[in-house]
């Protein structure tokens, strides 16, 4: 009687640790973006991939000691796309990214601090995700809001401060010198995703 019970105990806590397991994928939506803000000595630009819709899958890998979620998954964004709203500063800024040498910016998820509650219509969780630009591989703990937005859809907003020389990239300077990009980016990528 006690093996039975032990048994029934058992199989039971089982079936609950699969069934209250998260969704174990997410697909990349159509209008995520990534914005770039910065600024020189006398003025500030914004920069930005809109539109990226190319139908990646991230996929979860729950860990059953713990909420953190691994994931596996990445996004690729064409350097070439980013756009200032001014053709010059466009092309600036995808030569000092070095687009011809490293055509894309990728972003590779690692992981979640815990799924995002999909009862509430606003939900602060943290992430942790590899960014590699011009070559150079930048592992960051960054801070997501995600949104419901309809049912098995979510957006989630991601901030960063980051700096040029993390992807050992020097400012670009114009004019002999006298115009000098500063050093912090502030990114944010808005990732938009149905869930399976």
């Amino acid at each position: 009687m006690q093996i039975l019970l032990f048994f029934l105990l058992f199989t039971s806590s089982f079936y609950k640790l699969f069934t209250d397991s998260p969704k174990q994928q997410w697909v990349v939506a159509k209008g995520c973006s990534i914005t770039v803000n910065g600024s020189t000595n006398v003025n500030k630009f914004n920069c930005a991939i809109a539109n990226y819709n190319q139908p990646d899958t991230l996929t979860f890998h729950p860990n059953k000691q713990s909420e953190i979620l691994k994931m596996t998954g990445k996004m690729k964004l064409p350097v070439v796309n980013f756009d200032c709203h001014n053709p010059m500063m466009s092309k600036d800024l995808q030569k000092t990214l070095k687009a011809k040498d490293f055509p894309y910016l990728e972003i590779h998820f690692l992981s979640l601090s815990r799924y995002p509650n999909e009862e509430l219509k606003n939900d602060k969780i943290k992430g942790v995700l590899i960014i590699k630009l011009a070559g150079v591989s930048k592992k960051i703990e960054i801070e997501y809001l995600s949104k419901k937005i309809e049912v098995n859809k979510l957006t989630l907003i991601g901030k960063k401060r980051i700096t040029f020389s993390d992807f050992n990239i020097i400012p670009p300077r114009k004019i002999g010198g006298m115009i000098k990009t500063n050093n912090e980016l502030d990114i944010e990528f808005i990732l938009n995703v149905k869930t399976l």
